[in-house]
């Protein structure tokens, strides 16, 4: 079994102060419903879909490139899994410690129904553990650790429809680590007119990630970086599998845009972003939108100030230049660069203030000045 360093809050969350934290939020911030409350954890034992069975009670999880033998009454890197008996659980199925109402533009996917609102939801644990995390509050810690509430897929589903949501976002921690709950969800979805995206640091196996693109409709991935030495010292992960996984999106033919979080002196070398860059075009395609986002001191990497908005805009410049047809800049509201603009034309077709849509001139998936198609997820 591989260990990993749980950062716990220093004191005790408060029930009062979970509840405020995890209500169901409308976009203008108004508690929406008082019947989700956070409940004391229950035991909530569901199988795990990808692991096999090894000699002395022991298992091998396949979900994520770790691969991790877990031995019996032990648990796998991300802490949400289980062995008991020889038979692989996942601790967190339908128990998501979070809900909120986000607009689809925070996640950030601004070719995916732009305008619109997404259920978003999330379960405790990942299977990295960036020294810059936003959310490691719930990432970095156990199940038994926080309270969640408890939703089934079937009500995730009803949930979002029942308040004007056209997608379930699977967010704030990796989805990976709950992909069980996330597939049943999405698939409830589907029974519902809902769809579902799934925002990720891409750190999966091959099959799960195969599995889930029959059911999800689009992707985000985080591509942190385009060094292995990057994500080695601090993410705790590998590059490799994160490309393998963008492939695999693009095999599969499903909508996925990329985003890389800009952090001083330690991803913002020009040359590794036109590499980058020339991967991508080369690789996945001109139409895959990339945005660059500022990064701000968090958690364990507090060291550094806040990205230059001149190296966004440089960032940005070099993708344009090596052929990306939508480049972004993230974090800066107001700034040019959160526009769509046409690929073939230039005129502007989304214009965006943070994430609001202030302008939309895309007809049927087309630009309303040319008429060429815009590629993306647009009714």
């Amino acid at each position: 079994m591989q260990n990993k360093k749980i950062y716990k809050m220093t004191k005790k969350i408060s029930r009062r102060k979970f509840i405020k934290d995890t209500a169901i939020l409308t976009s203008a911030g108004c508690l929406m419903s008082d019947t989700l409350t956070a409940k004391p954890r229950r035991e909530n034992l569901t199988e795990a879909r990808y692991y096999e069975k090894l000699e002395n009670s022991q298992i091998r999880c396949l979900l994520c490139p770790r691969k991790c033998v877990v031995a019996d009454k032990q648990r796998g890197y991300c802490e949400v899994r289980e062995n008991r008996d020889g038979t692989y659980y996942t601790l967190v199925h339908s128990r998501p410690c979070t809900a909120h109402i986000d607009p689809i533009e925070k996640k950030p996917l601004f070719h995916f129904l732009p305008g619109s609102l997404a259920f978003s939801i999330a379960t405790v644990g990942c299977n990295v553990d960036c020294k810059f995390c936003q959310n490691w509050q719930i990432s970095q810690v156990r199940p038994e650790e926080i309270e969640s509430l408890d939703m089934p897929p079937e009500r995730v589903a009803e949930l979002a429809r029942s308040n004007g949501c056209p997608t379930i976002a699977y967010t704030y921690t990796e989805p990976t680590i709950f992909t069980e709950y996330m597939y049943d969800c999405a698939a409830a979805g589907h029974g519902r007119g809902v769809r579902s995206v799934m925002i990720s640091n891409g750190y999966i196996n091959k099959q799960p990630m195969t599995d889930l693109c029959g059911v999800l409709d689009a992707v985000k991935i985080d591509l942190k970086a385009f060094t292995e030495k990057f994500y080695r010292e601090l993410v705790g992960g590998e590059l490799k599998p994160v490309m393998d996984t963008l492939l695999t999106l693009k095999k599969n033919g499903i909508w996925f845009e990329i985003v890389y979080l800009m952090i001083p002196t330690h991803n913002d070398d020009p040359d590794e972003l036109k590499q980058m860059c020339q991967w991508i075009v080369s690789e996945l395609g001109r139409d895959v939108p990339i945005h660059f986002t500022r990064f701000y001191p968090q958690y364990r990497l507090k060291n550094l100030p806040p990205t230059p908005i001149s190296t966004l805009v440089r960032a940005r410049e070099i993708a344009l230049e090596a052929g990306i047809n939508f480049s972004y800049v993230g974090n800066i509201p107001g700034h040019e660069g959160e526009n769509t603009y046409c690929p073939h034309c230039g005129a502007t077709v989304i214009k965006r203030i943070g994430y609001s849509i202030s302008e939309n001139k895309i007809k049927d998936g087309k630009c309303s000045a040319c008429d060429k198609q815009i590629p993306g997820v647009w009714n």
